[in-house]
């Protein structure tokens, strides 16, 4: 894997099972840029979830390394939602200790007639909402019904609170990826820096 990643909010994470072996290399940036380009690599054998996944990071500001070989002769669910657990994982992995960021982040993100809205909370408890409307039974390789459900996996492991809706827009390529683009910004607003060393809550600790 990249050896270029820094060390700060890096995180690896191999998760293996019956279904799935998948790896995942993950560095979480921030807002400005940082001291090395970003990288995206990412190879799930269904090509619309790499479609996803890398907007997702482009658009966070993440470098992101990801395979994953999973039992696609059966379907996609296997590999759709163990990745999205991964992801997670590594992304709670890399952010560590809740302190000294925003907490919450939200956007809009357009695509064309489009519109999805993202809101983030960095709050220690895994839980989503996900309304895309999605019409169609696949798009590429993935079924739709796996999409919110990729969402909902990885908020559930990162154990973060997401709301994701797409407003608008009549195509469901357009509708799914203007949601994760969105949830992509809210996510990278989330996790900037305050320039404080706060824990963001009430209770003291997240």
């Amino acid at each position: 894997m990249a050896a270029s990643f820094p060390d700060f909010r890096t995180a690896e994470v191999k998760r293996k099972t019956n279904e799935t072996n998948i790896t995942i290399r993950l560095h979480v940036g921030s807002l400005r840029a940082t001291e090395t380009p970003q990288e995206i690599d990412v190879a799930t054998g269904i090509g619309f979830l790499d479609h996803m996944y890398h907007a997702l990071a482009k658009h966070a500001r993440w470098s992101l390394v990801l395979t994953c070989q999973g039992d696609l002769h059966i379907d996609d669910h296997h590999t759709a939602e163990d990745t999205a657990i991964a992801l997670g994982m590594a992304f709670k992995q890399a952010l560590g200790e809740v302190r000294g960021i925003r907490r919450f982040g939200s956007a809009y993100a357009p695509l064309d007639e489009a519109l999805s809205r993202a809101v983030v909370d960095i709050s220690g408890r895994g839980y989503a909402t996900v309304d895309l409307g999605l019409k169609r039974e696949m798009i590429g390789q993935l079924s739709c019904e796996m999409i919110p459900h990729v969402l909902e996996s990885f908020a559930t492991a990162a154990g973060i609170t997401i709301h994701v809706d797409c407003l608008k827009g009549s195509n469901d390529h357009h509708r799914a990826e203007s949601a994760f683009k969105a949830l992509a910004v809210a996510i990278r607003d989330a996790v900037e820096s305050t320039g404080s060393d706060d824990v963001p809550s009430t209770k003291g600790v997240l």
